[in-house]
Formats: C-alpha cells, structure tokens, sequence
C-alpha cells in the first residue's frame, strides 16, 4: 500500500494537467453554539479560506447552508467577511441551502436570502465547465411558492439546452441538498430530494448529459450512481455529524472526465 501522503501527492500531480476547483458546504455560521456564537465557524471558515489561497484553484464553490438562522444578518456578515479573504483571482460560486432560506421557503426567504447574498440559482462559466447552481428548496418545500419551482425549473431547462448549444464539455450541478444519497429510487427523507421531484429532474440531467452533481446538507460524504451520473454528497467546513470530519473537497476536470477527493483538515495536501 502506497504512503498516504505519496497517494494525496499523485492526486495533486493530477490536478495541475487539468481544470480544479473546491467545493465547500455547509459552514453554518452558528450551528455549533446554536446561534449564541460561531467562533468554532469562524476558525474553520478562515482555514478553508486560506487552504484554498494556498492551493490556487479555478474558483470554489459552496454548496449551501451559508449560515444556520435564516435571515440572521450577523451571521451573514461573519460568512462575507471570511469570503472576501479569498484570493480575488479565485472566483466564489454560493448558494443556499435549507438554513438559508428555511426548511420551507417564502416570497420573503427568499427576497431576504437574495439581498443577503444574491442570486439564489445561476450559471457560470469557467474553461470547459459550464456551472449550474440551483436552489434546491425550490424542489423541496415549495409549497408556499410554486411559481418560484416552476421558474427555476424552467430555467434549468433552457439553460441547459443553451450551454449544449454553445459546446459546453463539462455540464455539472451544483446543489445544497442531494437528489439522493446512495440510490435515485432510494425513499424520501430530509436529507434527499423527494422522489417524484428527483426522478423529473434526473431525467432532465440526463437528457442534458449532465454527469455530475455536487451537494451537501447531510455534514459526512456520500455517494451514489445514477446510470452515467455521480450524485456526490461532501461533507462540511462547519459541524461534521455522526463521526465524519470537517472538510473540503477538491475537484478536477480534465478532458477524460472528473475525478475528487474530499481532505478533512487535518489531511490537505
């Protein structure tokens, strides 16, 4: 068996003849002090921050659960601080996730969550990746506003076909919460997207050649298949859950396909 740190070398080898980038999740300002503070996010926050000036990718990317209380403008303020220390040649993609915009969003979530932070769905571009990052209690938990669902999802559709039409070679998702952990007709529970929902948009990926999607929400890693689709669930930068560890995952896009590894803190190359 190979040296742990001959194996994390040959992956960053890797990563230097292709496109990287780092997904971040869920640094939850807030979570471990159930809102009372978020000194323990601050550290890991700052951390991954610099780890990520330190390695030099395209752009990171962080898959939602920015901060733990919804609408909670300290908190927010906390997470920008921390993000604006990250190299300005290095882009950041965000998203929200349930702790966002809440469990079951509102016109007013989600207004807030916009003037907070943005965008709460988009596209980007960066060499051969072309970006989607969706909202994904726009899948779960909408009942209180439908039209928004329906917009997005109209949207991903169009957006789709458009980054097929202009050559796009690498079409990969980015969510909060994953459209399945292990099994795309796996049952519906918190942290999945519900079933009737999920295979709709499966097949829409599919359709699209998409192959990968890029969640967090569930604070351990997972993973599953669905056919020629690589449902990838990283773990946090925040508070890690049932024995996993705080961490990133690094990403890398060559003309062969993709390949990741997710480092806990205390393993970064």
């Amino acid at each position: 068996m190979k040296p742990l740190f001959l194996v994390a070398a040959a992956f960053v080898a890797q990563t230097l003849a292709g496109q990287t980038f780092i997904q971040m999740s869920d640094p939850q300002f807030g979570m471990y002090a159930e809102n009372k503070s978020f000194e323990h996010e601050t550290a890991n926050f700052e951390f991954a921050i610099a780890a990520a000036n330190r390695l030099k990718p395209a752009f990171v990317v962080i898959t939602g659960d920015l901060i733990n209380d919804p609408g909670n403008a300290v908190q927010a303020a906390e997470y920008h601080r921390i993000a604006a220390k990250l190299d300005k040649s290095i882009r950041l993609y965000g998203m929200p996730g349930n702790h966002d915009v809440g469990n079951d969003p509102t016109k007013e979530s989600l207004a807030t969550y916009r003037e907070l932070f943005g965008p709460d769905y988009y596209t980007f571009r960066a060499g051969d990746i072309a970006g989607f990052v969706l909202n994904s209690n726009l899948e779960k938990g909408a009942e209180a506003v439908p039209e928004e669902a329906a917009k997005m999802e109209s949207w991903l559709r169009a957006e789709l076909a458009k980054a097929r039409r202009e050559g796009g070679k690498q079409l990969i998702v980015f969510q909060h919460i994953p459209f399945f952990l292990k099994d795309a007709n796996e049952d519906d529970q918190y942290f999945n997207i519900p079933r009737e929902t999920r295979l709709r948009y499966l097949k829409i990926l599919h359709d699209a050649g998409v192959k990968q999607v890029f969640a967090g929400h569930y604070h351990h890693n997972e993973e599953g298949r669905d056919g020629d689709l690589d449902m990838v669930t990283t773990g946090p930068v925040g508070k890690p859950l049932e024995g996993a560890k705080s961490g990133i995952r690094i990403v890398t896009v060559t003309p062969a396909g993709v390949s990741h590894k997710y480092y806990d803190f205390g393993d970064l190359p």
